[in-house]
């Protein structure tokens, strides 16, 4: 991998998973959390889907929503995958862990090495940790604690890029970032592109980009939006070659006040959406969907 960005590959499947009836309610989706317009909720999921599908060209994959699990669409935070390595999550929340069982066996249906965290003392949330291409930085936030960046490190250090069937082994350097208030690192900031860092302008999310170039050997252009979740993007190179690649992003009707600074990112082709409803269940557009570059077993 030459440049930064090299290492987010092109993309083939997408997975997410539909949003259930508990979420529309205050105390289904959890303390604290507004009721939910249900039907707007799905629709935006639905509009998701479809880009994901028809704009992006990958193969969708939807698990089912469970009643049981009214965050359940929030399965960005059950996996962390690079390459061939699905690192299984351990929710800082008890009541969301169950939520990994079925995105395991799902990334196990589709030929993944799956890692398991097995110390009850770590607590990792995917959507803490940003991959640029050339390494990963893990937020130290109120849902993930040192133990659990440590294991990141411990297993994308040692075996990210390994295929099944060979041996690969790429060494990415995993680097820790305090992130204060309540987001998660990718609800701060992301990649706008293969070597541009995109962040909000919040001081959490300043700060956050700044520990982050002290930190890394690479260098990075960088965007200051004017507002946080607009960073929470996703960058994506399709599967199709010669297709150039797309950046999905919070569209005008969520954050009108970051369109134009995102029109700056000339290197991709911007795809817009909105989970505006979503976010009011603590959802940020990374965390709605995992997409990941494999083939299904033959």
């Amino acid at each position: 991998m030459g440049t930064p960005g090299e290492g987010l590959g092109r993309c083939s499947h997408a997975l997410i998973r539909g949003v259930p009836e508990s979420l529309a309610s205050g105390e289904g989706a959890g303390a604290g959390l507004p009721a939910l317009d249900l039907a707007k909720a799905q629709r935006e999921h639905g509009v998701l889907g479809g880009k994901l599908r028809q704009r992006l060209g990958l193969q969708l994959l939807e698990l089912p929503p469970e009643e049981s699990l009214p965050l359940g669409p929030l399965l960005g935070d059950t996996a962390v995958i690079q390459g061939d390595t699905a690192l299984i999550t351990r929710p800082w929340s008890p009541a969301r862990r169950p939520e990994v069982d079925g995105v395991r066996k799902a990334l196990q249906d589709l030929g993944l090495r799956i890692v398991e965290i097995g110390d009850e003392n770590a607590t990792l949330d995917g959507t803490d940790v940003l991959f640029t291409g050339r390494e990963f930085f893990v937020g130290l936030s109120k849902w993930t604690n040192h133990r659990g960046a440590e294991i990141v490190a411990d297993t994308f250090r040692v075996r990210s890029g390994t295929s099944l069937g060979r041996e690969g082994v790429q060494d990415f350097a995993v680097s820790t970032v305090p992130v204060s208030g309540p987001s998660h690192l990718r609800g701060l900031c992301g990649m706008g592109g293969p070597r541009t860092v995109v962040a909000g302008s919040s001081d959490a999310a300043q700060k956050a980009v700044r520990a982050m170039a002290v930190l890394t050997d690479h260098p990075y252009a960088s965007l200051t939006l004017p507002d946080d979740a607009a960073a929470d993007c996703l960058f994506l190179r399709p599967g199709l070659p010669g297709v150039p690649p797309f950046l999905l992003h919070r569209g005008g009707g969520d954050l009108p006040n970051s369109q134009e600074a995102l029109q700056k990112l000339s290197d991709v082709t911007l795809v817009p959406v909105s989970c505006s409803e979503l976010e009011k269940a603590g959802a940020g557009l990374s965390s709605l969907c995992l997409v990941l570059s494999t083939r299904p077993h033959s």
